[in-house]
């Protein structure tokens, strides 16, 4: 944040997308694994977004945005990512709470669950697993997202709040 506002001034726009994300379930859960998933999905989301807030509440910015990606854990289990799956639920209950505390400062709050999007991780065996579950007949890809946080940071957005948008496709999760 530091060299963010040393270079460009107060931002008025923060874009949490970061995750960690490996396979676990009950048998290989474990305290390093939790930790790690909650550096990353939880500890850096929360406390860049109470930062950008306190900067900007000092500024003269009037319209501020902070977008969370999170990952649809409200909409159906993910067996073998327990660790994943609280982590990036987490962000959706952060998301909640502090829109009500910064919307007096002119901030609004989102997240933004993009379901499955190919963004690298997936292999040829994952896609062809995925695509099925895709009525619109492709997997998401990061445009999908990318369009749906643009929208979010710009004015047409400046009555929608504590949100939790599920933008997956048409997602089929059974």
């Amino acid at each position: 944040m530091d060299a963010v506002t040393a270079e460009l001034g107060t931002p008025a726009i923060l874009i949490n997308n970061a995750a960690h994300s490996t396979r676990d379930g009950y048998l290989n859960l474990a305290a390093k694994t939790l930790d790690d998933h909650y550096a990353v999905n939880m500890r850096a989301t929360f406390l860049l977004s109470v930062e950008f807030a306190r900067r900007f509440r000092k500024s003269k910015n009037t319209n501020g945005r902070i977008i969370n990606l999170t990952s649809g854990q409200g909409l159906g289990p993910m067996p073998g990512e327990l660790a994943y799956a609280a982590t990036k639920g987490a962000i959706s209950a952060f998301t909640l709470s502090i829109s009500a505390e910064l919307a007096p400062l002119g901030i609004t709050v989102n997240a933004v669950n993009p379901g499955p999007t190919d963004t690298g991780w997936m292999n040829e065996e994952i896609r062809q697993e995925l695509l099925p579950k895709f009525p619109l007949g492709r997997i998401g890809i990061p445009d999908d997202a990318a369009r749906l946080v643009a929208f979010l940071v710009s004015e047409e957005a400046q009555w929608i709040t504590g949100q939790i948008l599920n933008s997956e496709g048409g997602f089929l999760r059974s």
